[in-house]
């Protein structure tokens, strides 16, 4: 059955008046499974003018009270657990527990989310004058748009709506035009819980409109971007000609430091489940790996290992997998041209390399040895199950080559010395670094990068106030 995805505007989902349908396929199958309108910038524009009169009421409830919505949302995900997961996996292709994962963990953000809603504050500052005092309000910037990616789509929306809701203003969701019905399904969820009309809105449509057409509004007062590179650059240019606010999290290319101290055991197996989670495609996955030469050859022994061990295939057919696969057939046509061209630079391929299958859009766990910093695979973002490996002998060496990159989200480093470490968490240029374990965010941390990995960020107190702006008072008594 094919679902056809209704725009949700002003507490209510409408017949589209798009001309075309856009298809959804799944990358398991290539079979099509649902349809997006393909919705023009005068639907955005309906939607941001539903949120922006919706706003002036929704920002003079409480508090708390906007928390408990977000609380029964929460509620509702919970009871909708096994439809929604089956969605997720059917839509992206995620392994059943990463799905069920990422389903959970929405209720679970929205519920912390809410909880903030008696937290943040503003604050008193001092005067220079006797008979003055200074307040600091926090207040809500108004309309926010939210504009997906396809990696975590329903965890992207609680991470954007969450706290834009409990802040007070009111958000414009675009889903990702390959993974639109879980979005359907949230909208769903939002018309149960009796939000206010117009408070949370939903448009499916193409980024080159749909998106363009939020970010350009005049009525928007931030852009929340997660996706690539490019895809901020436009936002950015849009959002200038209002000089409208925008939180982006765009591409990342993290480096791993594997230290001649280093459990190695450990290391692989944070490596390897940090690169392959939802097939390698995320943000802030290990990209490229630095190995001490003192240890190379036996490390390398064992990450191929464990990369030829990881089980792929279709995740509604088999619940026992580590990796489902690639979101489309451009993906799969990505990978195989960026590691076709690490061998053609010199790279020796140690395992995997080239499609999988003859359906669907899966790639082979892939290792390549002999990598080199000057080579396209590490410079560029891959978004696939592809390690690439690389030698280096001192830590100042390792340091400076996990360095040169355009990106700056995440970066890891394996060892047993403390001293190490710290001097690895001094000198890198990242958002986040994790030091023996896999690379995944906590929802109380702050997710941000630095150079081209994005502006603003996500997560805990400071991903909340990116949903703020401050109004400073001066009151002066005559006493």
């Amino acid at each position: 059955m094919v679902t056809k995805i209704l725009p949700f505007i002003n507490g209510a989902f409408v017949a589209s008046q798009a001309e075309r349908w856009i298809d959804v396929v799944n990358p398991s199958t290539e079979e099509v499974i649902s349809r997006i309108p393909d919705s023009s910038a005068a639907d955005a524009d309906l939607a941001v003018d539903a949120a922006y009169e919706a706003q002036k009421s929704w920002e003079r409830t409480p508090a708390v009270a906007r928390g408990d919505y977000l609380h029964k949302i929460a509620g509702g995900i919970r009871k909708r657990e096994a439809e929604l997961t089956d969605i997720v996996i059917r839509e992206g292709g995620k392994t059943r527990g990463l799905a069920k994962t990422e389903v959970l963990f929405t209720a679970d953000y929205l519920d912390y989310t809410a909880e903030w809603a008696r937290r943040y504050e503003g604050e008193i500052i001092q005067s220079d004058r006797p008979n003055e005092n200074i307040f600091l309000f926090k207040k809500p910037i108004g309309v926010a748009a939210g504009i997906l990616p396809w990696n975590f789509p329903f965890f992207l929306i609680a991470r954007k709506a969450g706290p834009a809701l409990v802040t007070g203003n009111t958000i414009v969701i675009k889903p990702s035009q390959q993974t639109p019905e879980n979005a359907y399904v949230f909208s769903q969820i939002v018309e149960e819980t009796g939000l206010p009309k117009g408070v949370f809105n939903m448009v499916p449509g193409r980024g080159s409109v749909v998106g363009r057409a939020l970010a350009e509004n005049s009525k928007v007062g931030i852009v929340s971007l997660t996706g690539s590179v490019p895809a901020g650059q436009k936002i950015m240019e849009a959002a200038a000609r209002n000089v409208t606010k925008v939180s982006l999290e765009l591409g990342g290319k993290a480096p791993a430091i594997v230290m001649n101290d280093a459990d190695l055991d450990l290391a692989v197996k944070a490596i390897v489940a940090s690169r392959v989670i939802n097939t390698g495609q995320v943000c802030n996955c290990a990209e490229r790996v630095y190995v001490h030469s003192d240890i190379k050859e036996v490390f390398t022994e064992k990450l191929v290992a464990a990369m030829q061990a990881v089980k792929y295939g279709n995740p509604s057919e088999n619940a026992d997998l580590d990796m489902g696969p690639l979101i489309e057939k451009n993906a799969l046509e990505s990978v195989t041209d960026k590691v076709d061209r690490a061998v053609k630079q010199g790279a020796t391929l140690a395992a995997g390399g080239k499609r999988a299958f003859d359906r669907g859009y899966f790639f082979e766990p892939t290792v390549l040895t002999d990598v080199t910093n000057q080579m396209d695979i590490m410079r560029e973002e891959t978004f696939g199950p592809v390690i690439p490996v690389a030698e280096f002998s001192t830590l100042d060496e390792a340091i400076e080559l996990a360095n040169d990159s355009d990106f700056g989200l995440t970066s890891s480093i394996y060892t047993k010395d403390l001293e190490n470490a710290f001097i690895a968490v001094r000198r890198l240029h990242f958002g986040e670094t994790y030091i023996n374990r896999e690379n995944f965010e906590a929802m109380q941390g702050f997710h941000a990068g630095w150079k081209k990995s994005g502006i603003g960020g996500a997560d805990g107190k400071h991903g909340l106030e990116e949903y703020l702006q401050t109004h400073v008072v001066y009151l002066e008594t005559s006493k």
